[in-house]
C-alpha cells in the first residue's frame, strides 16, 4: 500500500459518504461543517485484471481479494479535514490540512455538482461548482507560492553559495512537494519565466507556483451527486470549458455506491464494486426496490457509480501507475500460494525498482528478471509494463 490518495472537499458535499462508500468504514457523515475533524485513513481498492487465469491458475492473494478474475488491490485513502478559506495561511485546520495533503500522491476533490451547497457547505440553490473547483486550486496555489517565495529568498541571499542556481535552490526549498531541479527547470522553460528571477513579475511567480503544483499535486474531480439533473447539466457545461482541461472529471454518486454495497452485504443484491450492473437476489421492500431501480438507471447511463472509477482514474490515468505481479513461469511465486501479490509501481519503473520495492535485499542482489509470459530474460534497467508478471533472480 505505497500509494496514498487524498480526499478533499468543502463541508456537506458528500466527502465522508465517498470515503465510506470506497472503504465501507464507519466514520461520521453529516450535512454540517467539520464532520471530519481528524484525517481518517482507510483501505480502498483499485481493480486490475488478474494474471493468474493466463497461467491456468487460481490466485491466493495475500492482501486484497480476487473476484471473477478481477483483482482488487489495496491503496490508502486519506479523508482530509480542514478545507476552508485561508487554509494556506493556517486558518482553521490549515497547517494540519496542508501537511496531510502533502502526504498524498494524488488528490480526489469531491464537488457537489448539484449546486445545493454553498461555499461554506450550507444548503442553497444554483451554486456554481466552478467556485468550489477554483477554491481548492487557489488555496493550493497560494500555499505553493508562499514556499516558492522562500526559495527565491534562499537564492537571493546565496544560501547555497555563489555557484547555486535558481532551479537547485527552488528544488531544495520545495523538496517536500517531491520535485527536483530537472522538473523545476522544465517548469521555468515551459512557462517562459526564464532562469533569472530578478526579471520575474508577480504574475510570473504565481504562474510558476501553479505549474509546479499541477505537476506535483494532480487533482481528479469526483463530480458528486450526479444522479440529479442539475448536476448533469453542470457536468456537461464544465467539462466543455477549456479553463478546466487540466483536470480529470469523473461522474460520481457516492450515495449509490454505498447503497449497493450495503444491499450486497445484506444479501439483497449481488454487486461487484465498480460494476455497471447488479442483480436483485433477495427480497427488498417496495421502497428498497424503487430505490434500487433508480440506482440501476443511473449506473446503466454512467457505467457505474463512479466511486471505483475515480480511484482508478487517479492512480492509473493521472499518475500513470502500473500493476506488476511477482511470479515465475508457472505463476507460483513461492510455496505459500499462487500470485499472492500485486504491487502498484510508478510509470517507468524498472526491474531493479521492482526488486527494491519488494525488499532492499532482493534489489541489492538482483541479477536479472524473467518475463514470465515469454520466458525471456530482462535486464535490471528494463521498463516494466502494466500487468507484467516478473520473476526476480537474485543472489539474496
Amino acid at each position: 500500500m505505497s500509494y496514498r490518495i487524498g480526499l478533499v472537499g468543502k463541508p456537506s458535499v458528500g466527502k465522508s459518504s465517498f470515503f465510506n462508500a470506497a472503504t465501507m468504514n464507519d466514520i461520521p457523515e453529516g450535512a454540517y461543517p467539520f464532520t471530519t475533524i481528524d484525517p481518517s485513513v482507510g483501505e480502498a481498492y483499485v481493480r486490475v485484471d488478474c494474471a493468474a487465469p493466463e497461467f491456468e491458475e487460481a490466485c491466493t492473494p495475500s492482501v486484497g481479494f480476487c473476484d471473477g478474475g478481477t483483482r482488487f488491490v489495496p491503496v490508502k485513502l486519506v479523508d482530509v479535514a480542514g478545507l476552508i478559506p485561508g487554509a494556506h495561511e493556517g486558518k482553521g485546520l490549515g497547517n494540519q490540512f496542508l501537511t496531510d495533503l502533502n502526504e498524498a500522491d494524488v488528490l480526489v476533490h469531491v464537488v457537489d455538482f448539484s449546486g445545493e451547497t454553498d461555499r461554506e457547505g450550507e444548503p442553497t440553490e444554483d451554486h456554481d461548482p466552478r467556485a468550489d473547483i477554483d477554491f481548492l486550486e487557489n488555496e493550493l496555489d497560494m500555499w505553493y507560492l508562499d514556499v516558492l517565495e522562500k526559495g527565491l529568498e534562499r537564492h537571493r541571499t546565496g544560501y547555497n553559495g555563489a555557484e547555486g542556481n535558481i532551479e537547485e535552490d527552488l528544488a531544495e526549498q520545495m523538496s517536500a512537494f517531491r520535485t527536483n531541479k530537472d522538473e523545476i527547470k522544465q517548469v521555468l522553460l515551459s512557462t517562459g519565466a526564464g532562469i533569472d528571477p530578478d526579471e520575474w513579475e508577480e504574475a510570473t511567480k504565481a504562474t510558476v507556483a501553479r505549474e509546479i503544483r499541477k505537476r506535483t499535486k494532480p487533482i481528479v474531480i469526483a463530480a458528486n451527486k450526479m444522479d440529479k439533473p442539475a448536476a448533469q447539466a453542470s457536468f456537461e457545461s464544465i467539462t466543455a470549458d477549456p479553463d478546466y482541461d487540466h483536470l480529470t472529471f469523473v461522474p460520481t454518486s457516492a450515495h449509490a455506491e454505498k447503497a449497493l454495497k450495503e444491499a450486497d452485504d445484506a444479501g439483497v443484491v449481488d454487486y461487484k464494486p465498480g460494476a455497471a450492473e447488479f442483480e436483485i437476489v433477495g427480497d427488498p421492500s417496495t421502497e428498497q426496490a424503487a430505490g434500487l431501480e433508480q440506482i440501476r438507471e443511473y449506473i446503466t447511463e454512467f457505467g457505474g457509480t463512479g466511486v471505483q472509477q475515480v480511484l482508478e482514474s487517479a492512480l492509473f490515468d493521472v499518475l500513470d501507475a502500473i500493476a506488476v505481479f511477482p511470479g515465475s513461469a508457472n505463476g507460483r511465486a513461492d510455496s505459500q500460494g499462487v500470485f499472492r501479490d500485486c504491487f502498484i509501481l510508478p510509470d517507468g519503473a524498472t526491474t531493479e525498482d521492482f526488486a527494491h520495492h519488494i525488499h532492499s535485499d532482493i534489489g541489492e542482489g538482483l541479477l536479472h528478471g524473467i518475463d514470465c509470459r515469454s520466458n525471456r530474460q530482462i535486464g535490471a534497467e528494463h521498463e516494466l509494463g502494466h500487468r507484467d508478471v516478473v520473476e526476480l533472480v537474485t543472489t539474496n
